[in-house]
């Protein structure tokens, strides 16, 4: 038995924010709910400084790649259609 390791690279561009405060206050429910909802492990990455902009990954195991790229592509529609003033600008899978 292999196991798959998949990882959703984002962009989000988070609209209005104003401070680093701000920014983490709106994307700690974003990851927050990706965790709980998909059981996957989820963390801003880069461009912590930036106010406005923001890289995440995203991470998932199992032995079925197909179900490795459902559940982060489910990812990236949750945030494109759930996450209030949350903007997906790019994204990529990878799987090992």
């Amino acid at each position: 038995m292999s196991l798959i390791v998949g990882v959703c690279i984002m962009k989000l561009y988070l609209p209005g924010v104003l401070s680093l405060k701000e920014k983490r206050s709106r994307l700690q429910p974003v990851l927050n709910t990706l965790r709980r909802t998909y059981a996957v492990a989820a963390t801003e990455y880069d461009e912590q400084d930036v106010w406005q902009t923001a890289r995440i990954a995203v991470a998932t195991v199992s032995n079925d790649s197909a179900q490795v790229y459902r559940v982060l592509q489910s990812c990236v529609q949750w945030i494109e259609t759930e996450a209030r003033d949350v903007d997906v600008l790019e994204w990529k899978v990878e799987l090992r």
